[in-house]
């Protein structure tokens, strides 16, 4: 299965900016995904990353709104649901497949920190992602670190972050 565009740039971003391991689009039991694993090799630590990221004006920021499974059913609410930090604790990443399959990559217990990649978020979802360990990464920052990555390369050979760099030359140079 083709992973998002912002699936891709995150894990583009872990893999060539930071210089970490990946493993990305993990099938699950019961028909989850995880949607990307990586290991800093300097130190061993590990990360679960999921993506929520969406510029849609209502959904654009995680939120700390209640999460309920029977509202995600709703179609017509499924959106707002998955903008929640419940949605991504209660169902991305502490479903018994999710915790499984993690297991199987060794990635078990507290050795491993669960990361959330959004498009900005409120204060509430910012508490209640502290309170249940969850880091959160804002998407625009990642876009600021890959175009100051791309300035100082010649080349990316990674498709996504060569489009990326593509981008920002062009940008400068319309400046200019």
């Amino acid at each position: 299965m083709a992973s998002e565009t912002t699936e891709k740039i995150v894990e583009a971003y872990v893999r060539y900016v930071k210089g970490w391991a990946t493993i990305p689009n993990i099938k699950c039991e019961g028909q989850y995904e995880i949607d990307l694993l990586a290991i800093d090799p300097v130190n061993g630590n590990r990360y679960h990353i999921e993506s929520g990221v969406s510029i849609s004006g209502g959904f654009s920021n995680l939120t700390g709104d209640d999460f309920s499974l029977d509202m995600l059913r709703q179609r017509t609410k499924q959106a707002s649901q998955r903008r929640t930090v419940g949605y991504f604790r209660d169902r991305k990443f502490t479903s018994p497949g999710v915790l499984a399959k993690l297991a199987e990559y060794g990635f078990t217990g507290g050795n491993y920190e669960r990361v959330i990649v959004s498009w900005g978020w409120t204060d509430v979802a910012k508490k209640q992602a502290d309170e249940a360990g969850i880091k959160l990464w804002d998407f625009r920052h990642i876009m600021l670190e890959i175009a100051k990555s791309a300035a100082g390369r010649t080349y990316f050979t990674d498709d996504t972050l060569r489009t990326l760099q593509l981008l920002v030359k062009s940008m400068e140079e319309k400046d200019a």
